[in-house]
């Protein structure tokens, strides 16, 4: 079957669509392998297990018929130096902006967790020492979808991302939450500026902000709360033998910190105190968090618990499609190819199939039919 005889295939890969406007930095002269073919053979390659590309290679050759079911593949597809050196080359930034875009049409993140975290691919570090690439990921957690990504060269810059990651996105309407390291004026005021509000851990990098909230929250808490007004929500999970218990309170009167400290609409404090039983050991925790929100303590404290599913996207994407062992280490190409795999990753997870992550993904490398219909 060839691209010309079935109009409607070639017309359900939408993702394409996307990054129609994504200049390619070859010689269009010189150009034997189309761009967009580029990208639909290393995305159906990796939906369907590759993690290299020379696996993306091999797949091209064997499943030349297939692929020219959606794109001529007039001279069959590249080898994977080829594919490296196209990787290497397209603009990290730009592509993102077209993934972005794409994830934006495909859902609306209204009530929505965003939760933003950075994750190191381990070895993805250069030559000569260089540092492994550390990306700066958005996370809709209720639909676990990432919705985009921001690669900075070190954990330390993440508080440089986060700003680059946020105007990058439409958020309006979700509630954005962040670890202590994005705890920042400006961060918080950029939020606020894309009509979203905000949830910020707070710890020892606040300075006094942190202890004035703790010294407050003590106090109240010893008085039962009688001079100020607060919200509580307790919950209880359990398993595996673990069994915690959370307790969120928040605080919304809360005009004497904003005088002192003068957050960017900032509305109340969320004290966590979370107890953990194991194995007859029982561990407490109290977290402190500044918010934009007027919420209650029951939607709040579901909004910290979602905060923690990023974590499962990060674990995914060890577990997967095995990040953490990935090589790609040249110019773009490592940001560009985990782009490609949250691509994936947001496909998989969309399609209504009742497999796991891993059963899908190894029954899109077995059954051609299912590959197609994860991008159609």
């Amino acid at each position: 079957m060839t691209a010309t005889s079935d109009e409607a295939l070639l017309e359900s890969v939408v993702f394409l669509d996307y990054f129609a406007d994504l200049p390619d930095p070859r010689q269009l002269s010189k150009v034997v392998y189309p761009l967009d073919e580029i990208l639909l053979l290393s995305l159906l390659a990796v939906l369907a297990g590759a993690e290299t590309f020379t696996a993306i290679a091999q797949f091209g050759q064997d499943k030349l018929n297939f692929l020219r079911r959606f794109r001529p593949f007039a001279n069959g597809t590249p080898d994977h130096d080829r594919l490296g050196e196209v990787f290497a080359a397209l603009d990290g930034e730009r592509f993102q902006h077209c993934f972005v875009s794409w994830v934006a049409a495909l859902t609306g993140i209204v009530d929505d967790v965003v939760a933003i975290d950075g994750k190191t691919s381990r070895r993805s570090s250069g030559k000569g020492g260089l540092n492994p690439i550390h990306m700066v990921s958005a996370f809709a957690a209720r639909q676990r979808l990432v919705l985009g990504q921001v690669k900075v060269a070190h954990k330390s810059n993440e508080i440089v991302a986060i700003p680059k990651l946020l105007d990058m996105l439409a958020i309006e309407g979700a509630i954005v939450t962040i670890d202590a390291m994005g705890c920042q004026r400006d961060i918080a005021a950029r939020i606020i500026d894309k009509k979203a509000d905000y949830m910020l851990a707070l710890k020892g990098n606040q300075g006094s902000l942190r202890e004035d909230v703790e010294l407050f929250a003590n106090e109240q808490k010893a008085r039962d709360f009688k001079d100020t007004t607060v919200s509580q929500d307790r919950t209880v999970d359990g398993d595996h033998g673990r069994i915690e218990i959370r307790r969120t309170t928040v605080f919304h009167d809360i005009d004497w910190l904003q005088q002192r400290h003068n957050w960017p609409a900032l509305k109340a404090i969320v004290m966590v105190e979370s107890e953990r039983e194991r194995d007859a050991r029982i561990e407490r925790e109290t977290r402190f968090y500044i918010t934009s929100s007027t919420d209650k303590a029951d939607k709040l404290g579901d909004v910290v618990r979602h905060h923690w599913s990023v974590e499962s996207m990060h674990w995914l994407m060890d577990c997967l499609f095995r990040d953490d062992d990935c090589r790609v280490r040249t110019q773009h190409a490592p940001a560009n190819f985990t782009t490609i795999k949250h691509i994936a990753l947001n496909l998989l997870r969309r399609h209504p199939a009742k497999l796991s992550m891993t059963n899908k993904r190894l029954k899109a490398g077995w059954n051609n039919q299912f590959l197609a219909a994860l991008i159609s």
